[in-house]
């Protein structure tokens, strides 16, 4: 009984320290964020973060998950730069541009036009918007390791594993959905790859210009082609949605992931499809 009640305080104690943070569903020019100082911008429950997260010696701009006991790295900024000193700062500058400063001035986004304000949302998305409240960069449409609930992973696109899961660089693996259809998993180190060198594959190649993969809020996979038509399930889902989050991540092993979250004070963390039982089989694959 008495370790039931330690982990009900420890689990709380965790969630309450993330959601103790100023959260912020508007950020101004002239916002900016520390290591040392205040790390972060929570989306509006405090469910995910946006801001500085601890890389070897140093630190790395993330979007994280904040609220749970499982912190969990969904999003990278310039994952291959080395990891930047706790005099760093993040800066929405007053000239309209989000920028991480260190021993120079590195811009986080893209977007070449002037960000007026920005949101960590509660879906995971972080978001620019123009002075007409307009989307002008969100980082829904430039995933690193992860698809959240809601993100679609769009034809053209791709996941990279990382090295590890301290170390969010570019790791051996890809999950790319390709334009003709086909989502495949690849190694990418030293590889010249083509089709035959997958060792996973969804065998949709040809069913669709701009198929996209999807994570449903019930932890369903799926294929959609541009008229919005299922071309194929990964998996089914249909799992609990009341205090239950998802999220599939392409793992530093090379298999990618649905996990669920759960938001109560119990916090636990569970892996509900694989997309390989066999860990060799991306190892294999390897040069």
């Amino acid at each position: 009984m008495a370790a039931i009640l330690l982990l009900f305080l420890l689990s709380t104690s965790i969630i309450s320290t993330a959601v103790a943070q100023p959260k912020h569903s508007n950020i101004s020019l002239g916002s900016s964020l520390t290591p040392t100082g205040q790390p972060v911008w929570l989306s509006p429950s405090g469910l995910y973060a946006f801001g500085f997260y601890q890389q070897d010696k140093g630190y790395a701009v993330r979007i994280f998950l904040a609220g749970v006991q499982q912190k969990t790295v969904v999003w990278t900024a310039s994952r291959d730069d080395p990891p930047v000193p706790s005099s760093a700062k993040n800066i929405l500058t007053t000239d309209g541009r989000l920028i991480l400063r260190s021993t120079r001035d590195i811009s986080i986004t893209d977007s070449t036009e002037k960000v007026a304000t920005a949101s960590m949302l509660d879906s995971g998305n972080f978001v620019l918007y123009n002075s007409d409240q307009e989307k002008i960069w969100e980082s829904f449409k430039y995933p690193t390791t992860t698809v959240l609930q809601g993100q679609k992973l769009l034809a053209g696109t791709e996941l990279y594993s990382s090295v590890s899961d301290t170390d969010q660089s570019k790791g051996f693996f890809c999950l790319n959905m390709q334009t003709n259809g086909n989502l495949i998993q690849y190694p990418v180190a030293n590889y010249t790859w083509t089709e035959w060198s997958a060792y996973w594959a969804s065998n949709t190649f040809g069913k669709g210009d701009n198929v996209s993969l999807n994570l449903d809020n019930d932890g369903r996979l799926y294929l959609l082609n541009s008229a919005g038509v299922n071309i194929k399930d990964i998996f089914i889902g249909e799992y609990d949605t009341k205090e239950t989050i998802y999220l599939m991540k392409i793992d530093p092993d090379g298999i990618f992931r649905i996990y669920s979250y759960k938001l109560n004070q119990d916090g636990n963390r569970s892996v509900i499809y694989n997309s390989s039982s066999d860990r060799c089989a991306p190892r294999s694959m390897r040069p």
